[in-house]
């Protein structure tokens, strides 16, 4: 017993009888209780993708992720996760290696696909993004990104980048180097270093790699040598500078100090375990899928949503520090 037809002929009727139960349509109450008995008595499990060619709605999520090595991306993808299987809505996810063409192709084939929303994990928003966000007239929202016209949820990379540049103006350090990335990630890339600087309100030297921890092991390799504190746009760039040092018997954090952003729970594994900015992951992918189910139920929800952060202190920065 593997589909319609075989529940229709055991029933009597027809095939489109069939596919209005299934799809919750008008069916008289002899009808529905025939039909009823019968699928209780084989087991039949509409499957739930065919239904939706021609269901309103198909209970499914389309989430579109940059990348799967990423703490930040599994965590947020976890947490919408999560949260949609308990409000029983199906989560299809896409990944697209960092490429804007597969995230393009991606949206368009979740639209195909006739989900109920789609969720983007959003590195850059570019104007071929809001065209075709725009054209599919569908609930859309960004996450870790942010755009005037979309509902976005983001991190406060800003005022995180403020925090971390005032504790070493506190620490009163100098001769200090900012590793990035580049600035078209306009959260990590650009919001972050805005804020160290105007935190730290001195001028620190700044350096860009990518989010790989060996091009970030590369792109330190020198300057581990040069500076007494290197501020990371992330985690894994933090890991990538920790294990340069490492490479060249330089103590951290006596002769470096080390810093991050994210929160990954490799910082707590390595030794020294590093000073970060925590940002709360999970809770922004809780927050997204309600979000998204409020969009789709067409309930009123904020143009932009930011979450909130802790540094947390570690071993990786020398608070002893003696200024030349």
């Amino acid at each position: 017993m593997n589909n319609i037809l075989d529940i229709a002929n055991l029933a009597g009727v027809s095939k489109s009888t069939v596919s209005r139960y299934l799809n919750g349509g008008s069916v008289s109450d002899k009808t529905r209780q025939k039909i009823d008995k019968i699928v209780q008595e084989t087991g039949y499990a509409p499957n739930q993708f065919a239904q939706s060619l021609k269901a309103k709605r198909t209970n499914m999520i389309g989430v579109i992720v940059p990348r799967l090595n990423s703490f930040a991306s599994n965590e947020t993808l976890l947490g919408i996760e999560t949260y949609l299987r308990k409000q029983n809505y199906q989560t299809l996810i896409a990944n697209t290696d960092l490429s804007n063409e597969l995230e393009l192709s991606a949206i368009k084939t979740f639209h195909k696909s006739k989900v109920d929303g789609i969720i983007l994990l959003a590195t850059e928003v570019t104007t071929a993004h809001i065209e075709l966000i725009k054209s599919i007239k569908k609930p859309f929202l960004l996450v870790g990104q942010q755009h005037d016209q979309i509902h976005s949820i983001i991190q406060n990379d800003f005022e995180a980048g403020i925090a971390m540049g005032q504790y070493f103006r506190n620490l009163e350090f100098n001769n200090i180097a900012y590793l990035g990335v580049p600035e078209i990630d306009i959260a990590v890339g650009k919001k972050r270093k805005q804020g160290v600087m105007q935190g730290y309100a001195k001028p620190i030297d700044m350096f860009e790699t990518t989010f790989k921890l060996q091009d970030a092991t590369d792109a330190a390799y020198n300057l581990v040598k040069q500076y007494k504190a290197i501020i990371c746009a992330t985690d894994n760039i933090a890991l990538g500078v920790l294990k340069a040092a490492q490479q060249q018997g330089i103590n951290v954090p006596q002769a470096l100090s080390i810093t991050g952003f994210g929160g990954y729970e490799t910082t707590s594994i390595v030794t020294p375990m590093i000073t970060t900015i925590r940002f709360p992951y999970f809770q922004t992918g809780e927050l997204a899928a309600l979000s998204m189910i409020e969009l789709i139920d067409e309930k009123e929800v904020p143009r932009l949503q930011e979450m909130t952060f802790i540094l947390d202190e570690k071993e990786s920065v020398d608070k002893n520090q003696i200024q030349a």
